[in-house]
C-alpha cells in the first residue's frame, strides 16, 4: 500500500487508510482508532501522494519530505510533538527542509506533517516510502 492510499479528511482528526470504494464515495478506517467510516464524495478529501510543501525554488512531494524526517531521524518517532509552539516546530522543519518558503508554510502545516509521520511511524507504514522509490527506479531502468 502506497501514500496513495492514505487520506486527510478536513475536520477529522488523524490520516485514514482506504477500505473500500462505493457509488457515493469510500469506506475509509483511521490509523488513529482503527474505526471505520463511509465518507460521501462532498467530503474535502486530501491524498498524501497528493501534497507538497512549498520551498523557494519548487514544491517538495510530500513522500520526500517524510523521507527527510524519517533520515533525520532514524526511522524512530520525532525528537519533537506536533503540539510543540509555534518556533520549534519551525526551527525543526527548517532542519528537515532549510528552504521551505516560510511564507507560505505554515506552523499549522509544520504540524500536520510531524502528526501525519508519527501517525504512519506507529502504523508501521513508513516503509511505503522505499517501497515506492524501488517502483520508479525499476521503471527507470526498463
Amino acid at each position: 500500500m502506497g501514500l496513495d492510499k492514505i487520506l486527510a479528511i478536513s475536520g477529522k482528526p488523524g490520516l485514514y487508510e482506504i477500505v473500500t470504494q462505493t457509488r457515493t464515495g469510500a469506506v475509509v478506517q483511521s490509523l488513529l482508532d482503527k474505526k471505520r467510516i463511509t465518507v460521501g464524495a462532498h467530503s474535502n478529501i486530501s491524498i498524501l501522494s497528493e501534497i507538497a510543501i512549498y520551498t523557494l525554488t519548487e514544491e517538495v512531494p510530500l513522500k520526500d519530505v517524510l523521507k527527510k524526517i524519517k533520515d533525520k531521524e532514524n526511522g524512530e518517532p520525532t525528537s519533537i510533538s506536533h503540539k510543540d509552539g509555534k518556533d520549534a516546530l519551525e526551527e525543526y522543519f527548517f532542519g528537515v527542509l532549510p528552504d521551505y518558503d516560510e511564507d507560505r508554510v505554515y506552523a499549522s502545516d509544520i504540524k500536520k506533517v510531524i502528526q501525519w509521520y508519527n501517525l504512519l511511524h506507529k502504523n508501521n507504514l513508513l516503509n511505503v516510502l522505499e517501497a515506492e522509490e524501488e517502483v520508479v527506479d525499476a521503471s527507470e531502468e526498463e
